[in-house]
């Protein structure tokens, strides 16, 4: 299981409790208030998988990731975390293939054995997605943000890759794609109308929900196709064609960056880690259910996909447990050979949405103390007691204020 350390990087002060690790499952979830770091644990663990596989890749080797500053520049500054750094900082970044710590200034890069790695697709998805849709022409954006960039360009690539029209998880709508003139469209049961002249739910939805689709059946189909990981011929090709893009004295480090990432489309990937920042963005609580089941569906098609999400919704969280809860149902049904019964489940939760127990772990950050904690849970069924369900006590409590001052007012 792939495990992080964090502790004196910018907000994350203290790191998990009792000098403890973040483990992240099948389905891993990060709460908390502006800035309490929920958002930097999810870019760290980005970074660490993405050095990861250039290891395994053989894009670099050990020694080009530890010389100085390598590990700030280009890949913390990619999500622009490289001013988090300090004296104090401490990372330690375990995963299938490879352990990675940062401590006093200096990467240390060790190879694990016994462990099977299996090549990731990695998509880091903004919360700044909105703009894609917004914006007529993306691509004439000076971006700063590089996963933004990153993001659009596979934004392109799905668009490509429509074929009809795709269902959206939102009102039963259609998404689609008028090639011609580069314009995506919305269609529901009696208009249709640009994306960009869409609501603000479906414009940050829609590129969320259409990259992760295409990229959870991209690799699904390779993995069908050819179901092991990167053979030893595969990597002695791949580590040639890398030598030769680095042989070119004249490429910038963005333009071998995306020398690589194409390079790497050729070779087999057999796993989808969608790592999303707040899928509710400016989604009404049902439609967030339905793109919340559309994630879940992307992350079951693969058993070794990976799903990391952070959120301020509790209605997010409070899905995530109906999801749970479904899947408890759906093994009880099965062994007490009562089929008769998923179709009833399936009307409540979609059983290709269903999330085990075991699989599901949700962390809240503490920006008052800069702390992670790993939030307990009863039969996979996370505690009450977090901070999104104390913002809605909180909201009932002043309610009940307000009574009390119009109780004493009809006195």
């Amino acid at each position: 299981m792939t495990r992080l350390r964090v502790k004196h990087f910018g907000p994350i002060r203290n790191g998990v409790k009792n000098n403890g690790w973040i483990e992240f499952k099948r389905v891993t979830v990060f709460v908390g208030n502006q800035g309490s770091g929920k958002s930097t644990l999810a870019k760290l663990y980005s970074t660490f998988s993405w050095i990861e596989k250039a290891l395994v890749r053989g894009d670099y080797d050990f020694k080009w990731f530890e010389r100085k500053n390598k590990f700030i520049k280009p890949y913390l500054t990619y999500h622009r975390l490289e001013n988090y750094l300090s004296a104090e900082t401490e990372i330690e970044y375990e995963g299938e293939a490879y352990a990675i710590k940062y401590l006093r200034g200096q990467l240390h890069i060790s190879e694990l054995t016994g462990k099977k790695y299996h090549l990731p697709q990695i998509m880091y998805v903004p919360a700044e997605r909105n703009f894609i849709a917004y914006v007529r022409h993306p691509r004439e954006l000076k971006l700063s943000s590089d996963s933004l960039k990153e993001f659009l360009t596979e934004f392109d690539a799905a668009k490509a890759n429509i074929k009809g029209s795709l269902l959206l998880p939102i009102n039963q709508a259609e998404l689609e794609y008028d090639k011609l003139n580069d314009i995506l469209n919305i269609r529901e049961s009696d208009y249709k109308l640009r994306l960009a002249d869409a609501s603000s739910g479906f414009q940050s939805a829609v590129p969320l929900h259409l990259v992760s689709h295409y990229l959870a059946n991209t690799v699904e189909e390779r993995s069908e196709e050819r179901p092991e990981t990167m053979s030893t011929d595969e990597l002695d090709r791949f580590r040639k064609e890398v030598m030769e893009i680095f042989s070119v004295e004249t490429l910038t480090e963005e333009q071998r960056r995306i020398a690589l990432s194409a390079l790497s489309s050729r070779f087999n990937k057999t796993a989808f880690i969608n790592i999303v920042e707040e899928p509710e963005q400016n989604l009404y609580p049902r439609s967030q259910w339905g793109v919340l089941q559309s994630l879940l569906q992307f992350n079951n098609q693969g058993k070794e996909n990976r799903l990391v999400l952070t959120t301020h919704s509790p209605y997010v969280v409070s899905y995530l447990t109906i999801a749970v809860q479904g899947k408890h149902l759906h093994d009880a049904i099965i062994e007490r050979n009562a089929e008769e019964l998923l179709a009833r489940l399936a009307k409540v939760v979609p059983l290709h949405s269903l999330v085990d127990a075991d699989e599901f772990v949700i962390y809240q950050a503490d920006e008052m103390t800069g702390s992670i904690e790993k939030l307990p849970m009863s039969g996979g069924i996370p505690s009450d007691h977090n901070y999104l369900n104390e913002s809605l006590r909180e909201g009932n409590d002043l309610f009940d204020q307000l009574l009390d001052i119009e109780e004493a007012l009809e006195a």
